[in-house]
């Protein structure tokens, strides 16, 4: 039986990994640094499947790395600091952090002789500084040249970080694949995304007001995480995605934020007005992957509509998050991976 670990595991795109793993009949590791919540039944349900296992601590830990060391055919590093308010207070943190997790990661992989991909999660984010500074290709290929934007800017921290693991990994000397996520949304990412709050503002609108939707123009694709997982999966596996850099995502349809706001009040029932805000500060006008190297590779594309991805995120956000009674604990969220 294949053995995978997930650094991240308890996170988003780490918990539906899991899943999709241990539905391939593989054996999984999740590790995570955060404390399991009685309320987290998603994860309660994985564990309860006999085929995965919560080990909590921090893989920068040397004790921890000892007790996990050799055994894997799969390790997929998806732990990493990230978020708009962590960027923003922290970015030294952000950057430390997530290069030590890296090397940390790296170094547990090379102890496990039967390694057969060493997979790590970089972001869209770092196309970031070539949109501002060159001719940015739309949508963007993963041989385009990347660019810095000014190193002085917090939000420069967490793409950074990743271009730096992404050349850790490629000179590892590890059979690796390397996947940049663009726009990931679903079930259990947070509130802190564009679709669970817009999801959010429309469930709890008042009767006859505007829902705020901010930078209106700006375009993005979205990927439902069970497709991105897909995507991930297929790559990481096939001999095509030995030593390749790959976007996981959906090329199309590209939507305006405003659309999405509107989209979001259909899915919810709600036939309020848009009231266009500004712009995001360091949002991007575009951001849309060429899924064609993922497509070459994986025979795969996302099959999700995003009216059917938004739907389902909504009907487990009004089960879990906007309709739970105030008493009963709220269901964890971490973030682990690359999310919306």
């Amino acid at each position: 039986m294949t053995r995978a670990l997930i650094t991240g595991g308890a996170g988003f795109i780490g918990l539906h990994l899991a899943r999709a793993l241990v539905a391939r009949n593989m054996r999984v590791d999740l590790l995570d640094v955060g404390t399991p919540d009685p309320a987290d039944a998603d994860l309660a349900g994985l564990l309860a499947s006999g085929r995965a296992a919560l080990v909590v601590g921090d893989i920068r830990d040397g004790t921890v790395r000892a007790g996990l060391a050799g055994g894997y055919d799969l390790v997929f590093h998806l732990a990493a600091r990230l978020g708009v308010a962590a960027v923003a207070s922290a970015p030294y943190q952000v950057l430390a952090e997530n290069i030590e997790t890296t090397m940390a990661a790296l170094d547990l992989a090379r102890g496990c002789a039967d390694l057969q991909r060493f997979v790590f999660a970089s972001t869209s984010e770092v196309y970031g500084g070539a949109q501002e500074h060159l001719d940015l290709p739309i949508p963007t290929p993963e041989d385009a040249l990347l660019a810095l934007p000014d190193l002085s800017r917090p939000r420069t921290s967490y793409m950074l970080s990743k271009i730096y693991g992404e050349a850790l990994t490629q000179h590892s000397g590890l059979p690796f694949t390397i996947i940049r996520p663009h726009n990931v949304y679903g079930p259990r990412m947070g509130l802190r995304h564009v679709i669970p709050e817009l999801l959010k503002r429309a469930h709890t609108l008042p009767a006859g007001q505007a829902m705020a939707v901010y930078s209106t123009e700006h375009t993005r694709t979205f990927c439902f995480v069970e497709d991105a997982v897909q995507l991930i999966l297929q790559a990481a596996t096939v001999p095509a995605g030995l030593n390749a850099t790959v976007n996981i995502g959906a090329q199309a349809p590209e939507l305006a934020m405003g659309a999405l706001g509107r989209l979001v009040l259909d899915v919810v029932g709600r036939t309020a007005e848009i009231d266009p805000q500004p712009a995001t500060a360091g949002s991007p006008a575009r951001r849309c992957p060429d899924m064609a190297r993922c497509t070459a590779i994986t025979g795969l594309h996302a099959q999700v509509s995003l009216e059917d991805g938004v739907r389902r995120t909504y009907d487990w956000y009004r089960t879990h998050v906007f309709d739970r009674p105030s008493h009963a604990p709220a269901t964890p969220f971490r973030s682990a991976g690359e999310s919306a």
